[in-house]
């Protein structure tokens, strides 16, 4: 008989190498899966983890990109991560992703096509502005209300994809675009395109950002007393309101800054990789930052190297797709498997496995 033990205290061994055994997990499933699918499952697992960093003959192409893909991930996991603690549940950090990019985007058009330095700054702020005030709907509704946050920002992603194609039709179609549904590249838009600081390298302001939001969160959560109220909020809430926290101000800080990096996300990525607002802009960032989060522990650290690794799967999916004909869905559900196994795994952090039967007091 196979059953759990409650841990008097969560396992910190565990802890530390449960996102090990949820990536292996990973491997073992999505191997089992690519089999089930007629395709090599070691090859299958070798290019979408090996072939992108290692490959001669795609890495000049991939090393790159894997900034490129991990910089929405770890900027928006960073900010998720922060809610996370507290017990703040933003699952709609798609929506304030994509309001993001329509305010940055729509900020930057205003002035087209006007080269001056303060363009590109102003669509960043009007980026995080956007998805820290979309991220506000559910923040006060829940202050206010007390509504579930998970709920209203998860529907509100809905709101802001119908907004992102409304805007693609209507009020940011590029006016000399023959009809067809997009704005105005920002490729051909100096003033206001994210390009690399460094040519060939993938890093854009986007990637800087990410890096400064992962220090920000450190020493927020390491040093700051606002870190300690996070933790302590989630870990004990009572104990959090006989410490003096106010919760209002603890749910609107979190879901503001989650947004409003997001929104940042967003405006990098509308403003460079992507180049343009378009129907189909948002893909899934805003989501799989979710998973990013938790296996990184809603660590700044860890969610720097979750977010590389997530874009990894990315990179090497693309390749995967392309090279052995992989279906795209197969490639999202093998993301998908690693929150979980994580979640599965993570049950060991609290709980131990016991063989045999429970005694008898």
């Amino acid at each position: 008989m196979i059953r759990l033990e409650k841990r008097p205290t969560p396992s910190r061994v565990w802890t530390a190498i449960t996102p090990v055994f949820a990536v292996i997990a990973t491997m073992i499933a999505g191997g089992l899966m690519f089999a089930v699918l007629g395709k090599d499952p070691f090859e299958a697992i070798r290019t979408i983890f090996w072939d992108p960093l290692f490959n001669e003959q795609f890495a000049a192409f991939s090393r790159p990109q894997l900034l490129v893909k991990a910089a929405p991930l770890i900027l928006i996991a960073i900010g998720l991560s922060l809610g996370f603690k507290a017990g703040v549940w933003n699952i709609g950090a798609e929506g304030q992703y994509i309001i993001g990019a329509i305010c940055g985007a729509a900020a930057g058009l205003a002035f087209y096509p006007m080269e001056a330095w303060f363009i590109f700054p102003l669509m960043v702020i009007a980026g995080g502005l956007g998805g820290f005030l979309w991220a506000m709907i559910p923040g006060i509704l829940r202050v206010q209300f007390r509504t579930n946050e998970i709920l209203v920002s998860l529907l509100l992603v809905y709101v802001a994809e119908f907004m992102l194609a409304s805007a693609s039709l209507g009020a940011l179609r590029n006016p000399d675009g023959a009809g067809f549904p997009g704005s105005r590249n920002f490729q051909d838009y100096p003033a206001a395109f994210n390009a690399e600081i460094v040519a060939g390298t993938g890093m854009h302001w986007g990637v800087v950002t990410a890096f400064i939001a992962m220090i920000f969160a450190y020493i927020l959560l390491a040093r700051h007393m606002l870190g300690f109220q996070i933790r302590l909020t989630g870990q004990a809430p009572k104990a959090a309101r006989f410490a003096g926290v106010v919760p209002a101000r603890l749910i609107l800080f979190c879901l503001g800054i989650s947004g409003m990096l997001a929104g940042m996300a967003g405006l990098f990525e509308v403003s460079g990789p992507a180049g343009q607002i378009s129907i189909d802009f948002n893909i899934g960032y805003g989501f799989t930052a979710i998973i990013v989060a938790f296996l990184g522990r809603l660590n700044p650290i860890g969610i720097l190297l979750a977010g590389l690794l997530m874009a990894l799967t990315y990179i090497g999916g693309e390749l995967a797709q392309f090279m052995l004909g992989i279906p795209a869905a197969a490639i999202q559900a093998f993301q998908g498997m690693l929150l979980f196994f994580l979640l599965a795994v993570d049950v060991l952090t609290n709980y131990r496995l016991r063989f045999g039967k429970p005694e008898v007091a």
